[in-house]
């Protein structure tokens, strides 16, 4: 397919690019530095632009089939809302469809397969103005015309891909690790463009 990747230079926006061109996609990589990105490959283009910035969004949309977004911004708010939101309507301009986005677990009705302190002490008071972000983030997606899929990993870690994990569990489970690789965050993503069980759906994704 041919795939637009927006936060591609982020820890799990370099695995989705990695990965997308290993299954021999065409990837289009949207960012705002082009020199963060030192991956090369025949079937990677660049597209330089700003999720904050509607026109180069619109720019690079064109002939594309499918667009996944790994939008980061640390413990701060806006960006990954505010710029979700310019990428639909970017999308829904141009007539793509198939939108495969990462949030995080905990938020919407995955909150009860947190724990205590993901629940009070992290999303609670450290990263409350990430969560609220993610929040905002998923309810413009659901509003949207788009064939989306929304995944809400658990807490990153740095391990390999080992395509071995739980994924659309029921949103009070309480069994799972809470913890994911970004490797594997990346390949369940990558997995979601071929496959229409998760259409307009949130699944949680941990070991």
């Amino acid at each position: 397919m041919k795939i637009l990747i927006v936060g591609s230079t982020g820890s799990i926006g370099l695995q989705l690019v990695e990965q997308a061109l290993e299954a021999r996609h065409t990837v289009t990589a949207f960012v705002r530095n082009p020199q963060k990105l030192t991956i090369k490959h025949p079937n990677l283009i660049t597209a330089q632009g700003d999720v904050m910035d509607p026109g180069s969004l619109l720019k690079a949309m064109p002939g594309h089939e499918a667009v996944l977004c790994a939008l980061g911004a640390g413990r701060k708010g806006t960006i990954r809302s505010a710029g979700t939101k310019h990428v639909i309507e970017a999308m829904e301009t141009t007539g793509i469809k198939r939108f495969v986005c990462e949030t995080s677990l905990g938020v919407g009705d995955s909150r009860g397969n947190l724990n205590f302190f993901w629940k009070y002490i992290m999303f609670g008071m450290l990263l409350r103005e990430a969560y609220a972000d993610h929040q905002l983030q998923e309810q413009y997606i659901m509003q949207s015309t788009l064939d989306w899929t929304i995944v809400r990993p658990a807490a990153f870690t740095d391990g390999p891909r080992t395509g071995i994990y739980r994924h659309g569990f029921p949103g009070d489970d309480k069994t799972i690790t809470a913890k994911i690789s970004r490797a594997d965050v990346a390949d369940f993503m990558l997995k979601q463009l071929n496959d229409t069980t998760y259409y307009r759906k949130t699944p949680g994704l941990s070991y």
